[in-house]
């Protein structure tokens, strides 16, 4: 591990007692606290490139002042324009940031902007009701006023999820702030069942980083060797990849749970990133508090079974950084300039990938996924509804299987980040993935324009398919 990587397992272990200490709390020992501890994690780790937060929070805040009914595509611009900037910085002749200040800045981009929508829906309600005479009461997820600075800067600062997620709304934070008889939130019980596993991951993670090191594939011996073990190679490397991420976000998300914080009662059926969907009236006694079930669906940010084990490539993409995945759908997938569901995608996948940095082997990693999907989408459309149900339970297998390849194959981008060690790899595996894929997808199509009623059913099916995304 670097030191940069015991650094961030240090925060995130110490924020689990941190988050005892707040969980009892009143409202503003905890914003404050909370704050006071998040910005102390920022100048440790960032020291003067605190700077650069502390400006993203006051530009955004401003826009938000200035056109609260327009704010959210203003903050959007905002925050991406600062990304670049920031980015750019060596380029520029200007000090460049710390590992830890990009971390902070990215969590931050996806909560201002949040911030920003939760507002201009607020002003937008607020229009409506002038505008019918008549108030309709609290609506679910909508914020009570709009934020002051220090309540701004409160939010941005508080550090729960400041470095690794997991992301959450405004709202999500106020609710924690307020939360009645917080006593009664379980936090020890449902903190050791998420985090058993951890240690396990960790191990993992650390026994294959040694036995498969990514450094291996940037030096000319590896060429050498056959293509069945270069094929393999990627494997073991994507392994280590999400043992590394899930050992994150879970101890991540245990300080979330150690705090109460993005706890809801099972009834509001909550969604990671988006909070609850059901309105749920709060508890009026500790007795009443006590009888409720709870759970922490809000701040999940990864799902360790389903992303191994699911079957398809955009099941994979749902159970992996869930929260940010929301994030994506919610506020870049729905406004996408596009109507096509795989344009969409491809939108979406272009931003994440501009979100994460301007490495090309992020591009060329998250632009793979659009083709994937459609050949998938295509393949399973025209052949997996005319097999018996025997042959579709070996088709899924086969399915799974290559998705994982899939994954391999777009995480060697994502870990190598140059354009010429990603392509080099690639092209070593002869760009497997990418004619499978566009084998698949041809296939797909000449099977699906077979006949006019298998034409008409699989439309229906494709067409449908983008609001069931929308939806979920």
């Amino acid at each position: 591990m670097s030191p940069e990587e015991w650094t961030y397992l240090v925060v995130l272990l110490i924020s689990i007692p941190i988050g005892f200490l707040f969980k009892k709390a009143g409202p503003g020992l905890k914003r404050w606290g909370a704050a006071a501890v998040g910005l102390g994690l920022t100048l440790f780790t960032c020291g003067p490139h605190t700077l650069h937060s502390l400006i993203t929070i006051l530009g955004t805040w401003a826009l938000i002042q200035a056109q609260p009914c327009s704010c959210h595509a203003l903050a959007l611009a905002w925050t991406f324009s600062y990304l670049l900037f920031f980015r750019a910085l060596s380029l520029l002749g200007l000090p460049t940031p710390t590992p830890f200040t990009n971390a902070v800045q990215l969590l931050l981009t996806l909560k201002l902007v949040s911030l920003a929508s939760e507002v201009q829906d607020l002003h937008l309600a607020q229009r409506k009701e002038m505008a019918s005479g008549f108030s309709k009461g609290p609506n679910l997820g909508l914020l009570p006023d709009v934020p002051s600075l220090l309540e701004t800067l409160s939010y941005s600062y508080c550090y729960v999820g400041i470095m690794t997620g997991p992301f959450f709304r405004y709202r999500t934070y106020l609710d924690w702030l307020e939360q009645p008889f917080p006593g009664a939130v379980p936090s020890l019980r449902p903190l050791l069942c998420r985090a058993w596993p951890a240690p396990l991951f960790g191990l993992l993670f650390l026994l294959s980083s040694h036995l498969f090191p990514l450094e291996a594939v940037r030096e000319d011996a590896f060429y050498a060797r056959p293509l069945p073990a270069r094929l393999f190679y990627m494997i073991p490397v994507f392994f280590a990849f999400r043992m590394r991420f899930y050992v994150a976000w879970i101890a991540a998300e245990c300080g979330c749970i150690a705090a109460g914080f993005g706890a809801y009662p099972v009834a509001a059926k909550a969604r990671p990133g988006g909070g609850p969907t059901l309105q749920c009236p709060p508890p009026s006694s500790l007795e009443k508090a006590a009888s409720v079930e709870y759970n922490y669906e809000t701040i999940r940010n990864i799902d360790c079974y389903d992303t191994d084990f699911c079957t398809r490539v955009r099941e994979g993409m749902r159970h992996w950084n869930m929260t940010v995945q929301w994030w994506l759908a919610q506020y870049i997938y729905k406004s996408a300039p596009f109507r096509s569901y795989v344009l969409r995608s491809a939108w979406t996948m272009l931003l994440s990938a501009y979100w994460h940095g301007l490495h090309p082997g992020y591009y060329l990693s998250f632009l793979t996924i659009p083709l994937c999907l459609a050949a998938e989408d295509q393949l399973v459309s025209a052949l997996r509804g005319r097999l018996s149900p025997g042959g579709q339970r070996v088709w899924d297998w086969v399915h799974w299987f290559l998705k994982m390849r899939a994954y391999d194959y777009m995480c060697m981008g994502f870990v190598l980040l140059s354009l010429g060690d990603t392509l080099r790899y690639w092209a070593s595996v002869y760009f497997c993935i990418h004619i499978l894929a566009l084998v698949a997808l041809g296939l797909g199509l000449a099977l699906r324009g077979g006949s006019p009623s298998r034409r008409k059913t699989a439309s229906q099916a494709t067409s449908l398919a983008p609001e069931k995304l929308r939806e979920e």
